[in-house]
């Protein structure tokens, strides 16, 4: 499916797929994720993984804060994890693709400095449109929208430009391009992708690795 398309027809098709609201999955704060056992490059030690860290199944999101498909799946995924509250875990890794998207990374990542991640994420997707113009990202108004989840703004102005911060931007980036990421969201279910593009697809291919882990165990 055409990502320009999929955001036209998102909403409809998350109701259809999957019922009842739009409601983010919480678990508290996003912990960190070990690195995997064979050193792949999908899951890294800074990774933010929503969900139980021991989960059977991972799944793993390159997305962009700026990109409008991310914002439309970003309700579907909230649906998913709740569906699976002990089996599956989330990890984000970021992928700023579009103009600016590095400097809100920064926010995200100066956000979960402050167990804020989450609310700062909801923000910033939810009012995607006032801030990421593409070609002329405003991100002084991302800012602004950060600060209205409540995050400490000074604070968190020096966390994002401080050296962790940009160790896990320079991180993500090296490791996106290894694997080859071209658009977002990217996503692989226990190390695979999925083979078709979609919310549907997605799904079946999380469904699928649960009943396989549930039967081997």
């Amino acid at each position: 499916m055409n990502r320009r398309t999929f955001v036209a027809s998102t909403a409809a098709a998350a109701l259809l797929a999957f019922g009842g609201g739009a409601v983010w999955y919480r678990a508290g704060r996003p912990v960190i994720a070990p690195l995997s056992t064979d050193g792949d490059r999908l899951v890294r030690p800074h990774s933010p993984v929503i969900g139980p860290v021991d989960a059977p199944v991972t799944l793993v999101e390159f997305f962009d804060p700026s990109c409008e498909a991310c914002r439309a799946f970003h309700p579907i995924l909230g649906q998913i994890l709740s569906r699976y509250p002990e089996d599956l875990r989330l990890v984000l890794r970021y992928t700023p693709l579009h103009e600016g998207s590095d400097e809100v990374v920064r926010i995200l990542e100066a956000a979960r400095r402050q167990d804020m991640f989450e609310a700062v994420l909801d923000r910033l997707f939810e009012r995607q449109p006032e801030w990421a113009i593409h070609g002329a990202p405003d991100i002084a108004k991302a800012w602004e929208i950060a600060g209205t989840a409540g995050i400490d703004m000074a604070r968190a102005r020096l966390d994002a430009v401080s050296p962790e911060v940009s160790a896990v931007l320079e991180g993500d980036v090296a490791d996106l391009e290894a694997v080859g990421i071209q658009k977002t969201p990217t996503f692989f279910v226990n190390g695979k992708e999925p083979a078709q593009f979609g919310p549907q697809p997605l799904y079946e291919a999380i469904a699928a690795a649960v009943e396989r882990t549930r039967t081997d165990s």
